[in-house]
């Protein structure tokens, strides 16, 4: 027993000695002043009373009836990136604002407006007016290692400038909490993260930007051992995007992959469980012009190992069509080396322009043209995609950047001139739009008033 003892006090000192050799000063330093706290007003319209009243009402008193305007407030943190105040923070934090107020760590505050939002990985990307500010620079989150000390920075529980410490628990989690069609690659820390630390930063030892603390595994909404951060090389590319391009770029590999459990194994005659298994290959896409074949396993991908599939798509999220990588596979027993020329969904090498798309102010929609995959998807050759919707009681209907405008005022519309000729057509004050979603699975229609 003593000797039990002993050694668990021996091992208890040993521990305390590898903490206490880690400078956490210096990376606190760097980034307490370079965290700022988000306050957002969010206004919606409509409630039950209305919603369901309000077609009666409009016939009783022969006018249009204005439901109240709901105002809620959320709150988060983000990170200053540049000294001209380009400011990183999760999409769920500015989702749906109107008014976005960023409080600096000195105080000071500042009205931000929103320059790009990703909601399939949970980044955003706000701007504040100034010139001058401390920032951070991103580090590579490919080369953080698991048992790593990090740091987490955010404004819990509308507190500011909060520093909590832990180490890196895990790489390329996927906890299913974004939905389906998102990226989850998450770095998983046991630094404490609370709520209204979403969009904060995670910091390694040397004080760089490794990851945007996003959300915690929690039955209460508080921290209970696990929280969770984007990787900082998926974030710098989204913001990066959304800086040179105006909008996002998207890579595909073109292949639709399984994880190779004992079952997938056993079944496809596999003697490794290693690698990610092709289950098919997609026409026309990357995969496909490169060589590879249904039934190869992908090893790595740039020599990043891939076993799972969340490891395959968080090292894709960090590309852009026509971007080459060097995928390695096994087929048959041998190892292999190909490299593509990553695609859009187009299947093309073409970066699109934030020009290709436009805003129609009646609608309160930024549209653009359908790509072949979702009309292949849908079964149509016309309508337009939802790029962002501006238009608040729209977004109150469930409007997200996930439907596609087939018809408005029962005119098809596939360019900004179809819309416009059909908003022309008189009908009463109201407009009305035929939907459905970018996998064709579902097909909607509503009315609404012109503003």
């Amino acid at each position: 027993m003593k000797k039990i003892l002993l050694a668990i006090g021996i091992l208890c000192v040993a521990l305390q000695g590898r903490a206490d050799g880690v400078d956490f000063t210096e990376a606190a330093e760097k980034t307490v002043n370079t965290v700022v706290h988000i306050r957002t007003e969010i206004v919606t319209k409509g409630n039950s009373y209305y919603d369901f009243f309000g077609p009666l009402l409009e016939q009783l008193y022969g006018q249009r009836i204005e439901a109240p305007d709901n105002v809620s407030y959320g709150l988060g943190s983000g990170v200053v990136i540049s000294p001209d105040g380009y400011i990183v923070t999760n999409n769920h934090v500015v989702e749906g604002a109107r008014k976005i107020e960023v409080t600096f760590n000195d105080k000071h505050k500042r009205e931000a407006r929103i320059i790009g939002t990703d909601p399939t990985t949970d980044i955003a990307l706000i701007k504040v007016d100034a010139t001058g500010l401390e920032y951070l620079v991103f580090g590579d989150s490919d080369k953080v290692r698991i048992g790593e000390w990090v740091l987490a920075v955010g404004n819990p529980f509308n507190l500011t400038s909060t520093v909590t410490a832990g180490i890196v628990s895990a790489k390329a989690r996927n906890i299913n909490i974004l939905g389906e069609g998102t990226i989850e690659s998450f770095i998983q820390t046991d630094a404490a993260v609370n709520p209204g630390n979403s969009g904060g930063a995670l910091v390694n030892t040397k004080g760089e930007l490794i990851g945007i603390n996003a959300a915690i595994a929690s039955r209460t909404g508080s921290f209970v051992g696990y929280s969770f951060a984007i990787p900082s090389n998926i974030a710098q590319k989204v913001v990066e995007d959304f800086m040179i391009y105006g909008r996002l770029q998207r890579a595909y590999l073109g292949v639709t992959i399984s994880e190779i459990t004992e079952e997938v194994a056993e079944k496809e005659g596999l003697d490794e469980l290693s690698g990610v298994f092709v289950a098919d290959v997609l026409p026309e896409g990357a995969a496909k012009k490169a060589g590879l074949k249904k039934g190869d396993i992908i090893l790595s991908i740039n020599d990043l190992t891939v076993d799972t599939r969340s490891q395959l798509i968080g090292v894709v999220a960090q590309y852009r069509p026509g971007d080459k990588v060097n995928v390695k596979v096994r087929r048959d027993g041998t190892e292999k080396v190909f490299e593509l020329v990553l695609a859009n969904d187009n299947g093309t090498q073409d970066i699109s322009m934030k020009n290709d798309s436009f805003y129609n102010e009646t609608l309160g929609l930024v549209l653009e043209p359908l790509s072949s995959t979702i009309k292949n998807k849908i079964n149509k050759n016309y309508g337009l995609k939802v790029v962002e919707v501006r238009n608040q009681g729209l977004k109150n209907r469930g409007v997200t950047d996930n439907f596609v405008i087939l018809s408005v005022n029962n005119q098809k519309v596939s360019s900004e001139e179809d819309v416009l000729k059909a908003l022309e057509i008189k009908n009463h004050g109201k407009i009305r739009i035929e939907a459905t979603d970018t996998e064709g699975d579902w097909l909607t229609i509503f009315e609404f008033y012109r503003n």
